[in-house]
């Protein structure tokens, strides 16, 4: 685009005090993503030249992010927090060569979006001005700087402190975001003054500064004023992420997903759903979780960084980093811990926990089982409580379980054990050595019945009173008589 911008300046270098955290403001997180990740998100489709993040308190662990999320950003250190003019001059210095369009943006926006930017730069570019001010009309725009005009010209950004009863009535505000023209902007910069209460350098200076040397200002407003809100607080962390998040399910909506409660059901930035997909209330979808055509996820379910394929259904189940094939079923109560594959067809079942796990194409884990550290193939039953014992307190062993294997409920697989193809097994087996392909494996002696023993060993219970009712034999009586 020819309107892009050159340079983007992001402010991310204040502590954020009304957060009362640890952790840096920019850091804290919705949808998925920290406030600072959802705004370079945002400017990343305008192709800039150079970003630059500006950086302070936490210093290091926004530098560390800025590694995961995006490292091409450069982060440049504001030593001491002297107002935003000081972190725009901060981050102009660490830019190089640098023309054309300047874009300067908070850190703790997370609702802007890249259509908005690139509208906002195009503007910019079209109007020839020297700065352009990104500007929302709020219907209760107390507490904010209001935008004075004299026609398409912006002649002031007056504060809310100083304005007079005509300008408060303005509902035009600051956005705090801005385009610049790199030169006037290298030349306005050093000029900003600290002669304030607060002993700070404001970019908002650059109005006056630019106009008194006969330059152009304008301002772009926005379509919705909700992009612009920054975040300051908790309160303001949960309003931004219940807005980023009503958002993100009505695009979804508009894309053929039908979502039944909007209000229960949150999804991450990154999550992607196709056409027919199904999702019930209380849904959380976390991370890169990837939901094909006509699944049905919910209720109550939450998934991180699952891919589930067509037509699956997944039911009150919590999944971490697990694929899910086509027509498969899993819940309800189902634990997927990461590396759990279940192919197309398969079933997953109710109180079944999985771990690192390939289960095969129709095969079945139906109850109340543990599968870790194994590979099922095709078309093979697992019964009911059965558990795959992969770790002997030092090491975790593999267990491997052929196509078409019928096992018996209350199964142990002892690892590293094997079941060849066509295996059967039955009720409560402990497997510790290889079975055969088309073998039967039992385990343990042939039943002993122990004849009167509650008679004789329990008497006066409840239990000793049935049996003698059912006729029970009094084996210590049987043995008097002969």
């Amino acid at each position: 685009m020819s309107s892009a911008p050159t340079a983007v300046i992001v402010l991310a270098a204040g502590q954020g005090t009304r957060m009362k955290s640890s952790k840096p403001k920019v850091l804290h997180a919705i949808g998925g993503r920290s406030l600072l990740g959802h705004v370079l998100a945002a400017a990343a489709p305008l192709k800039a030249q150079q970003t630059v993040v500006v950086v302070g308190a936490g210093r290091e662990l926004v530098r560390s992010h800025l590694e995961e999320i995006q490292p091409a950003a450069q982060a440049c250190v504001q030593e001491e927090q002297l107002g935003s003019g000081h972190a725009t001059r901060i981050g102009l210095e660490a830019l190089t060569d640098v023309r054309g369009t300047v874009l300067v943006l908070n850190g703790d926006a997370p609702l802007l979006t890249a259509d908005t930017l690139d509208a906002f730069a195009a503007h910019h570019a079209t109007a020839g001005n020297a700065m352009t001010i990104l500007s929302a009309r709020v219907p209760e725009p107390r507490g904010l700087g209001r935008i004075l005009r004299s026609g398409a010209a912006v002649t002031a950004i007056v504060e809310e402190k100083d304005a007079d009863e005509q300008q408060r009535q303005i509902t035009e505000v600051n956005a705090g975001v801005y385009a610049f023209d790199a030169a006037q902007l290298s030349a306005v910069i050093s000029r900003l003054s600290r002669d304030n209460a607060q002993g700070e350098e404001y970019l908002t200076e650059a109005v006056s500064l630019l106009r008194a040397d006969g330059a152009q200002v304008g301002a772009y407003v926005t379509e919705s004023y909700e992009e612009t809100l920054g975040c300051n607080d908790r309160i303001e962390l949960a309003a931004r992420g219940r807005q980023l998040n009503d958002r993100i399910c009505a695009h979804w909506m508009r894309e053929g997903v039908t979502i039944v409660d909007p209000q229960s059901t949150w999804i991450d930035a990154d999550v992607e759903l196709e056409q027919d997909v199904t999702i019930l209330p209380g849904t959380h979808l976390v991370g890169a979780t990837k939901i094909q055509q006509g699944a049905t996820v919910g209720p109550d379910t939450t998934l991180k960084d699952c891919e589930i394929g067509p037509d699956a259904t997944v039911v009150r189940t919590h999944g971490e980093l697990a694929v899910i094939g086509a027509n498969a079923n899993v819940g309800p109560f189902a634990y997927l811990r990461p590396n759990t594959t279940l192919g197309e067809r398969g079933k997953i079942g109710t109180f079944v926990e999985t771990k690192n796990a390939q289960i095969g194409s129709e095969s079945k884990v139906p109850h109340l089982t543990y599968v870790g550290d194994a590979v099922i193939g095709v078309d093979t039953n697992i019964g009911a409580s059965s558990v795959f014992v992969n770790y002997d307190g030092v090491a975790k062993s593999q267990t491997t379980i052929g196509d078409h294997c019928r096992l018996g409920s209350d199964n142990m697989y002892v690892a590293p054990v094997s079941v060849g193809d066509g295996a059967y097994s039955g009720a409560g087996t402990v497997i510790r050595k290889a079975v055969p392909p088309g073998a039967l494996a039992v385990s343990g002696g042939p039943q002993r019945n122990l004849l009167g023993w509650v008679v004789n060993n329990r008497a006066g219970t409840a239990a000793a009173e049935a049996a003698i009712a059912a006729g029970a034999p009094d084996t210590d009586a049987q043995q008097k008589d002969s």
